[in-house]
């Protein structure tokens, strides 16, 4: 699949939780509540990655982490789309920025080292 049709998929995902939550809750989740449970899925996928790594026992092992990591680019997906931004031309802008980046870096040029949003990390 491409970034489309995964876009594509978890859109119609979306509109059933609407219909659900219309359904059952009388209401459909805001774009902050979106997000939200987006921070709380990707504590469950820390907690995971630290089993995966040894550091904690977590239940469901790899394919936990698989749907955990699902679930994660799920909501990426959709919070893009209810914020209107264009997922590709995003990450394709910041892949060259972070790619200039770091090139400068490498090669010893005048960057001042600071990560920003969408910075370069050391």
């Amino acid at each position: 699949m491409d970034l489309d049709a995964l876009t594509e998929r978890a859109q119609r995902v979306h509109d059933l939780y609407d219909e659900l939550n219309l359904r059952e809750r009388g209401r459909v989740w805001t774009r902050e509540e979106f997000m939200l449970g987006f921070v709380g899925d990707v504590g469950d996928l820390a907690k995971l990655v630290m089993a995966e790594e040894g550091a904690r026992d977590m239940p469901g092992g790899r394919a936990a982490l698989e749907h955990e990591l699902a679930d994660c680019l799920w909501s990426v997906l959709i919070l893009a789309h209810r914020y209107g931004v264009d997922l590709e031309a995003a990450f394709v802008r910041t892949m060259d920025e972070l790619e200039t980046a770091i090139r400068t870096r490498r090669e010893g040029g005048d960057g001042d080292g600071r990560a920003g949003a969408g910075g370069v990390r050391s």
